[in-house]
C-alpha cells in the first residue's frame, strides 16, 4: 500500500528509509512537477535545494531527474542553503518554485520537502491540496496514458552571495561595528553555515563559531535553537566576552536569541523587542501581524505605536501573505518564525540575529535591558506553550469539546472566544489560553500567557484541568 503524502504547515516531513524513501520522494517530486507544468506549460524553472542532511545531495540529483523529464528546468543548488536564501532566490531569479529536502528543526532520522511558491511563500494549502492530487493521480495512472515533455538540460545555481547582499542592505552593519560588539553565533551544524558568520567579519565585525562543520546528525539531538541546546553558545560567550548569542535551526528559518548574560529569550519577547526597535530605528508603522498563539505584548505595543494588529492562524505562510503586500513592518509566531517588510515573506532566522545585533549597538542596552523598558511601558506579559499527549478516548472527548463555547473556564470568566485557529478564550485580566490539537501526533498543543508569573502558574494548572477533567 502506498505512503499517504500530505502536505502540512511547513511541507512534507517523514523519517527516512521508513516513509522518506527514495520511491516516495519520486512520487512527491512527480506531483509537484506536474502541478508545476500545470501552472507553466513551456519554460518552467524550479529550485532544488536542501539543508545538509543525510543524503541530501542524492535527494536533490533524484529530484532534479524528475523535474527534467517532465520537461522543467531545474535549477540545483550545490551547497545547502538557508531557507530565506532559497526564497529569496526564486523572487530574484523569477523561477516558478522552490523545492527544498529540509526537516527543519526536527530531529536528524526525519527528512522533509518543503515547496515555495514563485513569490517566495511556502505554498498555501489550496496549491499543496493540488499537490497532493496530482501526486495520487500520478500513482493511479499509467506511463502509457501520460504525456511525456522532451527532457530539459539540469542547470546549477548560487543563492548565497545576492542574499548576504541584500541582508548587508537591510542591516546596518556599521553600526555594530562602531559599537565594539563581540557576537558568537552558532549554526547548529546547520544551512547557515558560512552565512550570518562571513557577513560579519567581511564587515569587519567580530563573531566566534560553535558546530561549524557538518554533522548529519545534528550532535545527536534536534537542530532546534531551543534554551536547554545552546550550552556550546553560551560557553563561547563566555569564553570571547560576546555581548550577544545568536543561533539557527537545521534551515536556518529559525532563530535562538541569548542575552549578554546567558540568558535565552524566548522568541515572543525577541518579536516584541523587533518590533519596537523597527518602529523606533526606521519609522515604520504600517501594521504588525502575529499568529494567535503569539504573546499579547504584541498587541499592546500596537495600541501603543497606534498601528494596525493582524492576528492569523498558525502557519507562516499566512504572515507572509501579508508582507507581499506591504500591509505590516514586521510579523512573528512564538515558534521562533519571523520576517519584515521589503524581505522574503517565509522565516528567516539570519535577518533575526543580525536585527536584534544591531538592536544591542544602537541602544547600547543588552537585550534584556531593552525588554525590561518596553515592559515598563505596556506591562508585562508571561506567555508558554506546552504539549500534552493524549489517549485515543480522551482526544475523542476534548475534540468535541473544543466544539464548544464555553462562558467558564475552571472558575474564570471567558470574555471572547476565538476561533481563528484552534480555540482561544480570552479572560478579563488580560490571561488567554489557546488549543491546537496536532493533525501528524496524538498531542494538543497549549499556549497560555497571563500578566504575572503567578497567574500564568494558576493558568497553566486550569489549562491542563480542562483537557482532562
Amino acid at each position: 500500500m502506498l505512503t499517504q503524502i500530505k502536505f502540512g504547515t511547513s511541507g512534507w516531513r517523514a523519517v527516512m528509509a521508513e516513509e522518506f524513501t527514495f520511491a516516495n520522494v519520486e512520487r512527491a517530486v512527480g506531483g509537484i512537477a506536474r502541478y508545476v507544468a500545470s501552472q507553466k506549460r513551456k519554460g518552467a524553472r524550479v529550485i532544488v535545494g536542501r539543508d545538509p542532511r543525510f543524503l541530501g545531495e542524492t535527494f536533490c540529483s533524484l529530484a532534479a531527474d524528475v523535474l527534467a523529464a517532465q520537461g522543467i528546468t531545474p535549477l540545483v543548488v550545490a551547497d545547502p542553503a538557508p531557507t530565506p536564501a532559497l526564497a529569496y532566490a526564486v523572487i530574484t531569479n523569477q523561477a516558478d518554485g522552490v523545492i527544498n529536502f529540509t526537516a527543519s528543526h526536527n530531529p536528524p532520522e526525519y527528512n522533509g520537502i518543503k515547496f515555495s511558491t514563485p513569490d517566495g511563500c511556502p505554498a498555501l494549502p489550496e496549491v499543496t491540496k493540488k499537490i497532493e492530487s496530482q501526486i495520487a493521480a500520478g500513482d493511479t495512472s499509467a506511463t502509457s496514458d501520460m504525456v511525456i515533455p522532451l527532457p530539459v538540460e539540469k542547470n546549477s545555481l548560487d543563492p548565497k552571495s545576492a542574499y548576504l547582499k541584500r541582508l548587508a542592505e537591510i542591516i546596518d552593519l556599521n553600526a555594530i561595528k562602531k559599537s565594539g560588539i563581540k557576537i558568537a553565533f552558532d549554526p547548529m551544524w546547520g544551512a547557515a553555515r558560512g552565512y550570518s558568520d562571513e557577513m560579519l567579519r567581511s564587515a569587519g565585525i567580530p563573531v566566534a563559531t560553535v558546530h561549524d562543520y557538518r554533522d548529519v546528525l545534528f550532535g545527536g539531538h534536534a537542530p532546534e535553537p531551543d534554551d536547554h541546546l545552546l550550552e556550546d553558545l553560551r560557553k563561547k560567550m563566555r569564553e570571547t566576552g560576546a555581548h550577544i548569542g545568536i543561533a539557527t535551526d537545521g534551515d536556518a528559518d529559525r532563530f535562538g536569541i541569548v542575552d549578554s548574560d546567558g540568558t535565552f529569550l524566548q522568541p515572543n519577547y525577541v518579536i516584541a523587542l523587533l518590533f519596537d526597535y523597527l518602529v523606533q530605528s526606521r519609522g515604520w508603522k504600517n501594521g504588525v501581524a502575529k499568529s494567535v498563539a503569539t504573546t499579547n505584548m504584541i498587541n499592546a505595543l500596537a495600541e501603543h505605536y497606534g498601528v494596525e494588529l493582524h492576528e492569523t492562524p498558525v502557519g507562516f505562510k499566512y504572515i507572509g501573505e501579508l508582507i507581499m503586500q506591504d500591509k505590516i513592518a514586521i510579523g512573528g509566531e512564538e515558534s521562533a518564525g519571523l520576517s519584515i517588510r521589503h524581505h522574503v515573506p517565509e522565516k528567516d532566522g539570519l535577518l533575526v540575529g543580525l536585527l536584534c545585533c544591531e538592536a544591542v549597538a544602537c541602544r547600547g542596552k543588552s537585550l534584556g535591558e531593552q525588554l525590561k523598558a518596553i515592559s515598563n511601558q505596556v506591562g508585562s506579559f508571561f506567555p508558554q506553550r506546552e504539549n500534552f499527549r493524549l489517549t485515543p478516548e480522551v482526544k475523542t472527548k476534548f475534540t468535541e469539546k473544543l466544539k464548544s463555547d464555553p462562558r467558564d473556564f475552571c472558575g474564570h470568566a471567558v470574555s471572547k472566544v476565538v476561533r481563528t485557529d484552534g480555540l482561544k478564550l480570552l479572560f478579563d485580566d488580560g490571561s488567554w489560553v489557546c488549543y491546537r490539537l496536532s493533525g501528524t501526533e496524538p498531542v494538543v498543543r497549549v499556549y497560555s500567557e497571563a500578566r504575572s508569573e503567578k497567574g500564568l502558574e494558576k493558568l497553566s494548572i486550569a489549562a491542563r484541568s480542562w483537557i482532562f477533567d
